[in-house]
Protein backbone atom coordinates (compact mmCIF):
# COMPACT_ATOMS: atom_id res chain seq x y z
CA UNK A 1 0.00 0.00 0.00
CA UNK A 2 0.86 3.87 -0.59
CA UNK A 3 1.30 5.09 3.14
CA UNK A 4 2.18 8.87 4.00
CA UNK A 5 3.13 9.60 7.52
CA UNK A 6 2.26 13.21 8.16
CA UNK A 7 4.25 14.50 11.66
CA UNK A 8 6.33 17.54 12.59
CA UNK A 9 8.84 15.14 14.71
CA UNK A 10 11.74 13.87 12.12
CA UNK A 11 12.18 11.17 14.81
CA UNK A 12 8.84 9.73 14.44
CA UNK A 13 8.69 10.17 10.95
CA UNK A 14 11.92 8.09 10.52
CA UNK A 15 10.84 5.69 12.62
CA UNK A 16 7.94 5.07 10.86
CA UNK A 17 9.52 4.67 7.62
CA UNK A 18 11.74 2.35 8.62
CA UNK A 19 8.71 0.30 9.96
CA UNK A 20 6.81 -0.06 7.18
CA UNK A 21 9.19 0.56 3.81
CA UNK A 22 10.04 -3.38 3.20
CA UNK A 23 6.78 -3.68 2.74
CA UNK A 24 4.77 -0.99 2.25
CA UNK A 25 5.36 1.82 -0.17
CA UNK A 26 6.26 5.12 2.39
CA UNK A 27 6.03 9.27 1.69
CA UNK A 28 6.96 11.52 4.65
CA UNK A 29 5.60 15.35 5.24
CA UNK A 30 6.34 17.49 7.86
CA UNK A 31 3.51 19.88 7.75
CA UNK A 32 0.17 20.25 6.77
CA UNK A 33 1.12 22.31 3.29
CA UNK A 34 3.60 19.23 1.94
CA UNK A 35 0.81 16.73 2.92
CA UNK A 36 -1.75 18.37 1.72
CA UNK A 37 0.04 18.87 -1.56
CA UNK A 38 1.21 15.05 -1.48
CA UNK A 39 -2.55 13.82 -1.50
CA UNK A 40 -3.69 15.99 -4.51
CA UNK A 41 -0.22 14.51 -6.53
CA UNK A 42 -0.73 10.62 -5.36
CA UNK A 43 -3.45 8.37 -4.31
CA UNK A 44 -2.21 7.29 -0.83
CA UNK A 45 -4.15 3.90 0.63
CA UNK A 46 -3.39 5.42 4.23
CA UNK A 47 -2.38 8.41 5.67
CA UNK A 48 -0.78 8.33 9.34
CA UNK A 49 -1.69 12.11 10.58
CA UNK A 50 -0.46 13.51 13.94
CA UNK A 51 -3.60 15.37 15.34
CA UNK A 52 -1.18 18.26 16.48
CA UNK A 53 0.87 19.47 13.92
CA UNK A 54 2.93 22.57 15.43
CA UNK A 55 0.22 24.97 15.56
CA UNK A 56 -2.36 23.35 13.30
CA UNK A 57 -5.05 20.57 14.40
CA UNK A 58 -4.82 17.30 12.28
CA UNK A 59 -8.39 17.31 12.45
CA UNK A 60 -8.77 20.06 10.06
CA UNK A 61 -6.39 18.64 8.02
CA UNK A 62 -7.85 15.23 8.14
CA UNK A 63 -10.94 16.84 6.74
CA UNK A 64 -9.43 18.55 3.95
CA UNK A 65 -7.39 14.88 3.21
CA UNK A 66 -10.64 13.41 2.71
CA UNK A 67 -12.34 16.53 0.52
CA UNK A 68 -9.39 15.57 -1.64
CA UNK A 69 -9.08 11.74 -1.46
CA UNK A 70 -12.36 10.13 -0.05
CA UNK A 71 -10.93 6.58 -0.14
CA UNK A 72 -7.79 7.06 1.66
CA UNK A 73 -8.06 5.66 5.11
CA UNK A 74 -7.00 8.68 7.92
CA UNK A 75 -5.31 7.05 11.18
CA UNK A 76 -4.92 9.88 13.82
CA UNK A 77 -1.63 9.43 15.32
CA UNK A 78 -0.96 11.57 18.62
CA UNK A 79 0.20 12.04 22.21
CA UNK A 80 -3.06 13.82 23.31
CA UNK A 81 -4.96 10.60 23.62
CA UNK A 82 -8.63 11.25 25.08
CA UNK A 83 -11.73 9.71 24.49
CA UNK A 84 -13.13 13.70 23.70
CA UNK A 85 -10.33 13.39 20.99
CA UNK A 86 -10.82 9.87 19.60
CA UNK A 87 -14.63 10.34 18.98
CA UNK A 88 -14.36 13.67 17.34
CA UNK A 89 -11.72 12.02 14.56
CA UNK A 90 -13.99 9.23 14.22
CA UNK A 91 -16.93 11.39 13.88
CA UNK A 92 -14.99 13.45 10.85
CA UNK A 93 -13.90 10.29 8.77
CA UNK A 94 -10.86 8.80 10.87
CA UNK A 95 -10.75 5.22 9.93
CA UNK A 96 -8.61 4.73 13.63
CA UNK A 97 -6.61 6.10 16.14
CA UNK A 98 -3.22 4.85 17.56
CA UNK A 99 -1.96 6.67 20.74
CA UNK A 100 1.81 7.55 21.24
CA UNK A 101 4.12 6.41 21.64
CA UNK A 102 2.46 3.38 19.34
CA UNK A 103 4.87 0.09 18.62
CA UNK A 104 5.75 -0.55 15.08
CA UNK A 105 3.69 -3.88 15.86
CA UNK A 106 0.64 -1.91 16.56
CA UNK A 107 1.17 0.14 13.54
CA UNK A 108 1.49 -2.60 10.93
CA UNK A 109 -1.51 -4.33 12.66
CA UNK A 110 -3.96 -1.01 11.98
CA UNK A 111 -2.35 -1.35 8.33
CA UNK A 112 -3.21 -4.74 7.84
CA UNK A 113 -7.00 -3.77 9.28
CA UNK A 114 -7.22 -1.44 6.55
CA UNK A 115 -5.82 -3.83 3.38
CA UNK A 116 -8.86 -6.46 5.10
CA UNK A 117 -11.42 -3.27 4.87
CA UNK A 118 -10.73 -2.21 1.53
CA UNK A 119 -10.32 -5.43 -0.21
CA UNK A 120 -13.98 -6.46 1.79
CA UNK A 121 -15.07 -3.30 0.07
CA UNK A 122 -14.05 -3.87 -3.34
CA UNK A 123 -15.00 -7.43 -3.37
CA UNK A 124 -18.88 -6.18 -2.38
CA UNK A 125 -18.46 -3.77 -4.88
CA UNK A 126 -17.72 -6.28 -7.64
CA UNK A 127 -19.81 -9.07 -6.35
CA UNK A 128 -22.83 -6.53 -6.58
CA UNK A 129 -22.01 -5.57 -10.44
CA UNK A 130 -21.55 -9.37 -11.02
CA UNK A 131 -24.80 -10.49 -9.37
CA UNK A 132 -26.67 -12.76 -11.82
CA UNK A 133 -24.28 -12.04 -14.49
CA UNK A 134 -22.72 -15.14 -13.94
CA UNK A 135 -23.56 -17.41 -17.32
CA UNK A 136 -22.75 -19.37 -20.57
CA UNK A 137 -22.63 -15.46 -21.94
CA UNK A 138 -18.86 -14.82 -20.62
CA UNK A 139 -17.44 -16.83 -23.10
CA UNK A 140 -16.60 -13.95 -25.53
CA UNK A 141 -14.83 -16.58 -28.22
CA UNK A 142 -16.50 -16.09 -31.88
CA UNK A 143 -16.31 -16.86 -35.43
CA UNK A 144 -18.07 -13.93 -36.70
CA UNK A 145 -15.32 -11.28 -38.29
CA UNK A 146 -17.45 -8.49 -37.03
CA UNK A 147 -17.46 -9.84 -33.46
CA UNK A 148 -13.91 -10.27 -34.09
CA UNK A 149 -13.09 -7.03 -35.31
CA UNK A 150 -14.78 -5.27 -32.21
CA UNK A 151 -13.12 -7.27 -29.62
CA UNK A 152 -9.66 -6.55 -31.45
CA UNK A 153 -10.62 -2.38 -31.09
CA UNK A 154 -12.05 -3.37 -27.53
CA UNK A 155 -8.70 -5.38 -26.17
CA UNK A 156 -6.68 -2.64 -27.35
CA UNK A 157 -8.60 0.07 -25.85
CA UNK A 158 -8.89 -1.78 -22.25
CA UNK A 159 -5.05 -1.17 -21.64
CA UNK A 160 -5.52 2.82 -21.78
CA UNK A 161 -7.26 4.97 -19.13
CA UNK A 162 -9.68 6.12 -22.32
CA UNK A 163 -13.35 6.43 -21.79
CA UNK A 164 -15.28 3.83 -24.11
CA UNK A 165 -18.68 3.77 -25.30
CA UNK A 166 -20.06 0.52 -26.11
CA UNK A 167 -22.89 0.49 -28.60
CA UNK A 168 -25.35 -2.11 -29.91
CA UNK A 169 -29.21 -3.35 -29.61
CA UNK A 170 -30.41 -4.56 -26.39
CA UNK A 171 -29.24 -8.15 -24.92
CA UNK A 172 -25.84 -7.91 -27.24
CA UNK A 173 -23.38 -8.06 -24.13
CA UNK A 174 -22.30 -5.04 -23.92
CA UNK A 175 -22.18 -5.19 -20.07
CA UNK A 176 -20.52 -8.84 -20.23
CA UNK A 177 -17.71 -6.67 -22.83
CA UNK A 178 -17.66 -4.38 -19.91
CA UNK A 179 -16.59 -6.40 -17.41
CA UNK A 180 -13.72 -7.88 -20.12
CA UNK A 181 -12.53 -5.03 -20.35
CA UNK A 182 -12.20 -3.89 -16.89
CA UNK A 183 -10.49 -7.43 -16.55
CA UNK A 184 -7.99 -6.40 -18.83
CA UNK A 185 -7.34 -2.96 -17.58
CA UNK A 186 -4.66 -1.69 -15.64
CA UNK A 187 -7.48 -0.60 -12.94
CA UNK A 188 -8.10 -4.34 -12.57
CA UNK A 189 -6.95 -4.74 -9.03
CA UNK A 190 -10.14 -2.25 -8.20
CA UNK A 191 -13.73 -2.61 -8.32
CA UNK A 192 -16.00 -2.61 -11.16
CA UNK A 193 -19.50 -0.62 -9.94
CA UNK A 194 -22.20 -0.84 -12.30
CA UNK A 195 -24.29 1.32 -12.36
CA UNK A 196 -28.13 0.95 -14.56
CA UNK A 197 -29.34 4.22 -15.46
CA UNK A 198 -32.84 3.36 -16.09
CA UNK A 199 -33.23 2.08 -13.44
CA UNK A 200 -33.99 4.61 -10.64
CA UNK A 201 -36.04 7.94 -10.25
CA UNK A 202 -33.71 11.20 -10.96
CA UNK A 203 -33.24 11.98 -7.67
CA UNK A 204 -32.56 8.39 -6.27
CA UNK A 205 -30.04 7.74 -9.30
CA UNK A 206 -28.33 10.33 -8.17
CA UNK A 207 -27.88 9.44 -4.85
CA UNK A 208 -26.79 5.96 -6.03
CA UNK A 209 -24.33 7.78 -8.02
CA UNK A 210 -22.85 9.83 -5.80
CA UNK A 211 -23.92 9.20 -2.36
CA UNK A 212 -25.47 11.51 -0.50
CA UNK A 213 -25.52 12.58 3.47
CA UNK A 214 -27.71 12.25 6.36
CA UNK A 215 -31.15 14.01 6.22
CA UNK A 216 -30.39 14.98 2.17
CA UNK A 217 -33.98 14.28 1.57
CA UNK A 218 -37.05 12.37 2.87
CA UNK A 219 -35.80 8.73 4.02
CA UNK A 220 -32.03 9.73 4.13
CA UNK A 221 -31.15 8.37 7.56
CA UNK A 222 -27.88 7.56 6.85
CA UNK A 223 -25.17 8.80 4.92
CA UNK A 224 -23.95 6.80 1.89
CA UNK A 225 -20.72 7.30 -0.19
CA UNK A 226 -22.33 6.25 -3.73
CA UNK A 227 -20.69 4.25 -6.46
CA UNK A 228 -18.75 6.87 -7.92
CA UNK A 229 -16.46 6.45 -4.31
CA UNK A 230 -16.92 2.34 -4.79
CA UNK A 231 -15.18 2.58 -8.18
CA UNK A 232 -12.89 4.88 -6.85
CA UNK A 233 -9.14 3.48 -8.48
CA UNK A 234 -11.55 0.89 -10.55
CA UNK A 235 -13.87 0.87 -13.30
CA UNK A 236 -17.38 2.98 -13.19
CA UNK A 237 -19.97 1.19 -15.79
CA UNK A 238 -22.65 3.39 -16.65
CA UNK A 239 -25.51 1.27 -18.33
CA UNK A 240 -27.56 2.24 -20.58
CA UNK A 241 -26.35 5.96 -20.43
CA UNK A 242 -28.41 7.32 -23.02
CA UNK A 243 -31.49 7.40 -20.15
CA UNK A 244 -29.45 9.53 -18.20
CA UNK A 245 -31.18 12.54 -17.03
CA UNK A 246 -29.67 16.19 -17.95
CA UNK A 247 -29.45 17.38 -14.23
CA UNK A 248 -27.18 14.65 -13.92
CA UNK A 249 -25.25 14.37 -17.06
CA UNK A 250 -23.42 17.77 -16.08
CA UNK A 251 -22.67 16.13 -12.60
CA UNK A 252 -21.75 13.35 -14.29
CA UNK A 253 -19.38 15.78 -17.16
CA UNK A 254 -17.53 17.63 -13.72
CA UNK A 255 -16.32 13.59 -12.90
CA UNK A 256 -14.93 13.32 -15.96
CA UNK A 257 -13.22 16.73 -16.85
CA UNK A 258 -11.92 17.62 -13.26
CA UNK A 259 -12.08 14.35 -11.07
CA UNK A 260 -14.95 16.33 -9.00
CA UNK A 261 -18.10 15.47 -7.29
CA UNK A 262 -20.52 16.15 -4.57
CA UNK A 263 -22.96 14.24 -2.69
CA UNK A 264 -26.59 15.04 -2.40
CA UNK A 265 -27.04 17.68 0.33
CA UNK A 266 -23.16 18.56 0.83
CA UNK A 267 -21.24 21.33 -0.80
CA UNK A 268 -17.62 20.18 -0.10
CA UNK A 269 -16.57 18.77 -3.42
CA UNK A 270 -14.68 15.28 -3.32
CA UNK A 271 -12.70 13.62 -5.73
CA UNK A 272 -12.70 10.18 -7.63
CA UNK A 273 -10.00 8.39 -9.95
CA UNK A 274 -12.51 6.46 -11.83
CA UNK A 275 -12.16 5.30 -15.59
CA UNK A 276 -15.38 5.51 -17.09
CA UNK A 277 -16.98 2.67 -19.62
CA UNK A 278 -20.74 3.67 -21.33
CA UNK A 279 -23.38 1.61 -23.37
CA UNK A 280 -25.96 2.65 -24.80
CA UNK A 281 -28.56 1.32 -27.32
CA UNK A 282 -29.62 4.84 -28.19
CA UNK A 283 -28.24 6.90 -31.45
CA UNK A 284 -26.84 9.40 -28.87
CA UNK A 285 -25.68 11.60 -31.33
CA UNK A 286 -29.12 11.97 -32.56
CA UNK A 287 -30.44 12.37 -28.55
CA UNK A 288 -27.51 15.19 -29.11
CA UNK A 289 -29.31 16.82 -32.26
CA UNK A 290 -32.60 16.66 -29.93
CA UNK A 291 -31.38 18.15 -26.95
CA UNK A 292 -31.87 14.79 -25.28
CA UNK A 293 -27.97 14.68 -24.12
CA UNK A 294 -24.90 16.94 -23.53
CA UNK A 295 -23.21 17.23 -26.82
CA UNK A 296 -19.67 18.19 -24.49
CA UNK A 297 -20.78 15.07 -22.28
CA UNK A 298 -21.11 13.13 -25.69
CA UNK A 299 -17.84 14.06 -27.17
CA UNK A 300 -16.53 13.06 -23.77
CA UNK A 301 -17.88 9.51 -23.25
CA UNK A 302 -17.44 8.77 -26.97
CA UNK A 303 -13.40 8.69 -26.81
CA UNK A 304 -13.66 5.16 -28.34
CA UNK A 305 -16.70 3.16 -29.80
CA UNK A 306 -17.17 -0.39 -30.20
CA UNK A 307 -20.24 -1.26 -31.73
CA UNK A 308 -21.75 -5.35 -30.75
CA UNK A 309 -22.84 -6.59 -33.51
CA UNK A 310 -26.33 -8.01 -33.60
CA UNK A 311 -27.22 -11.72 -32.63
CA UNK A 312 -28.60 -12.18 -36.04
CA UNK A 313 -25.18 -10.55 -37.49
CA UNK A 314 -23.27 -13.79 -36.07
CA UNK A 315 -24.25 -16.81 -37.66
CA UNK A 316 -21.20 -18.48 -37.44
CA UNK A 317 -21.29 -18.05 -33.86
CA UNK A 318 -25.20 -19.08 -32.70
CA UNK A 319 -24.70 -23.03 -32.87
CA UNK A 320 -22.02 -22.91 -30.73
CA UNK A 321 -23.45 -19.95 -28.47
CA UNK A 322 -26.36 -22.56 -28.13
CA UNK A 323 -24.55 -25.37 -26.93
CA UNK A 324 -22.78 -23.37 -24.38
CA UNK A 325 -25.74 -22.38 -22.94
CA UNK A 326 -27.15 -25.76 -22.93
CA UNK A 327 -24.36 -27.01 -21.22
CA UNK A 328 -24.68 -24.29 -18.21
CA UNK A 329 -28.38 -24.82 -18.02
CA UNK A 330 -28.31 -28.57 -18.48
CA UNK A 331 -25.41 -29.07 -15.34
CA UNK A 332 -27.69 -26.66 -13.62
CA UNK A 333 -31.02 -28.24 -13.90
CA UNK A 334 -29.66 -31.86 -13.19
CA UNK A 335 -30.34 -33.20 -16.61
CA UNK A 336 -28.46 -35.07 -19.32
CA UNK A 337 -28.93 -33.24 -22.69
CA UNK A 338 -26.15 -33.09 -25.05
CA UNK A 339 -27.59 -31.55 -28.08
CA UNK A 340 -30.19 -30.04 -30.47
CA UNK A 341 -31.82 -32.36 -33.04
CA UNK A 342 -31.77 -31.02 -36.91
CA UNK A 343 -34.86 -29.18 -36.88
CA UNK A 344 -34.22 -27.88 -33.31
CA UNK A 345 -30.96 -26.63 -35.04
CA UNK A 346 -32.80 -25.17 -38.12
CA UNK A 347 -35.53 -23.29 -36.08
CA UNK A 348 -32.75 -21.52 -34.26
CA UNK A 349 -30.67 -20.54 -37.64
CA UNK A 350 -33.69 -19.30 -39.27
CA UNK A 351 -35.30 -17.33 -36.55
CA UNK A 352 -34.50 -13.22 -36.61
CA UNK A 353 -33.31 -13.21 -32.92
CA UNK A 354 -34.20 -9.60 -31.93
CA UNK A 355 -33.63 -10.15 -27.84
CA UNK A 356 -29.90 -11.18 -29.47
CA UNK A 357 -27.75 -12.98 -26.80
CA UNK A 358 -30.53 -12.44 -24.14
CA UNK A 359 -33.40 -14.08 -25.82
CA UNK A 360 -31.21 -17.14 -26.67
CA UNK A 361 -30.37 -17.47 -23.08
CA UNK A 362 -34.26 -17.71 -21.77
CA UNK A 363 -35.33 -19.68 -25.01
CA UNK A 364 -32.08 -22.80 -24.21
CA UNK A 365 -33.21 -22.37 -20.71
CA UNK A 366 -36.42 -22.60 -21.26
CA UNK A 367 -35.77 -25.83 -23.39
CA UNK A 368 -33.87 -27.64 -20.89
CA UNK A 369 -36.32 -27.47 -18.54
CA UNK A 370 -38.91 -28.67 -20.75
CA UNK A 371 -37.23 -31.19 -22.64
CA UNK A 372 -37.92 -34.66 -21.85
CA UNK A 373 -34.95 -36.51 -23.60
CA UNK A 374 -31.17 -36.20 -24.56
CA UNK A 375 -31.89 -34.23 -27.05
CA UNK A 376 -33.41 -30.84 -27.74
CA UNK A 377 -36.49 -30.81 -30.39
CA UNK A 378 -38.32 -28.41 -32.05
CA UNK A 379 -41.10 -28.62 -30.07
CA UNK A 380 -38.80 -27.87 -26.81
CA UNK A 381 -38.56 -24.53 -28.07
CA UNK A 382 -41.07 -21.66 -27.13
CA UNK A 383 -43.78 -20.54 -29.99
CA UNK A 384 -42.29 -17.56 -31.24
CA UNK A 385 -39.48 -19.87 -32.73
CA UNK A 386 -41.71 -22.40 -34.13
CA UNK A 387 -43.37 -19.95 -35.98
CA UNK A 388 -40.05 -18.14 -37.47
CA UNK A 389 -39.06 -21.86 -38.99
CA UNK A 390 -42.13 -21.43 -41.05
CA UNK A 391 -42.20 -18.02 -41.70
CA UNK A 392 -38.70 -17.46 -44.06
CA UNK A 393 -38.24 -15.13 -46.58
CA UNK A 394 -38.10 -16.32 -49.95
CA UNK A 395 -40.65 -19.11 -49.03
CA UNK A 396 -44.26 -19.38 -50.27
CA UNK A 397 -45.52 -16.60 -48.20
CA UNK A 398 -47.72 -13.37 -48.82
CA UNK A 399 -46.26 -10.29 -47.64
CA UNK A 400 -49.12 -9.79 -45.35
CA UNK A 401 -48.06 -13.17 -43.56
CA UNK A 402 -44.71 -11.91 -43.65
CA UNK A 403 -45.40 -8.21 -42.01
CA UNK A 404 -47.92 -10.11 -39.41
CA UNK A 405 -44.85 -12.64 -37.82
CA UNK A 406 -42.18 -9.75 -37.95
CA UNK A 407 -44.74 -7.76 -36.02
CA UNK A 408 -45.31 -10.13 -33.58
CA UNK A 409 -41.87 -10.66 -32.78
CA UNK A 410 -40.73 -7.07 -31.83
CA UNK A 411 -44.05 -6.76 -29.97
CA UNK A 412 -42.98 -9.96 -27.78
CA UNK A 413 -39.50 -8.78 -27.80
CA UNK A 414 -40.10 -4.66 -26.46
CA UNK A 415 -41.53 -2.98 -23.08
CA UNK A 416 -44.22 -1.04 -24.76
CA UNK A 417 -46.08 -0.03 -27.98
CA UNK A 418 -44.31 3.23 -28.38
CA UNK A 419 -40.96 1.06 -28.40
CA UNK A 420 -42.28 -1.45 -30.87
CA UNK A 421 -43.53 1.14 -33.06
CA UNK A 422 -40.01 3.06 -33.44
CA UNK A 423 -38.65 -0.10 -33.91
CA UNK A 424 -40.78 -0.52 -36.61
CA UNK A 425 -41.08 2.97 -37.96
CA UNK A 426 -44.67 3.30 -37.80
CA UNK A 427 -46.78 5.79 -35.50
CA UNK A 428 -48.20 3.71 -32.17
CA UNK A 429 -51.87 4.21 -33.33
CA UNK A 430 -50.75 2.06 -37.12
CA UNK A 431 -49.17 -0.20 -34.79
CA UNK A 432 -52.43 -1.03 -32.74
CA UNK A 433 -54.40 -1.71 -35.80
CA UNK A 434 -51.81 -4.05 -37.36
CA UNK A 435 -51.16 -5.39 -34.04
CA UNK A 436 -55.41 -5.92 -33.81
CA UNK A 437 -56.25 -7.59 -37.40
CA UNK A 438 -52.70 -9.97 -36.33
CA UNK A 439 -54.37 -11.30 -33.48
CA UNK A 440 -57.99 -11.44 -35.35
CA UNK A 441 -55.65 -13.81 -38.08
CA UNK A 442 -53.82 -16.07 -35.27
CA UNK A 443 -54.74 -19.56 -35.23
Amino acid sequence: MRVLVVDDEKNIRRTMTLALESEHEVKCASNSALALADVRATRFDVVLLDLKLSQESGLDVLEEILRISPQTAVVMVTAYASIETAVEAMRRGAFDYLPKPCTPEQVRQVLERIQKTRKLERRVAELESRLGAEGPENDLTSQAPAMQKTLEIAFKAAESEATILLLGESGTGKSILARALHARSMRRGGALVTVSCPSLSRELLESDLFGHVKGAFTGAHVETQGKVAAADGGTLFLDEIGELPLEIQAKLLRLLQEREYERVGETKPRRANVRVISATNHDLAQSVAQGKFREDLFYRLNVISVRLPPLRERVNDLEAIALRHLTFFALHAGKKVNGFSPDALSALHQYHWPGNLRELRNVIERAVILSSGETIEAGDLSDTIQISSEVRLGGKLTVEEVEAEHIRQVISNTRTLDEAATILGIDPATLYRKRKKTNSRAP
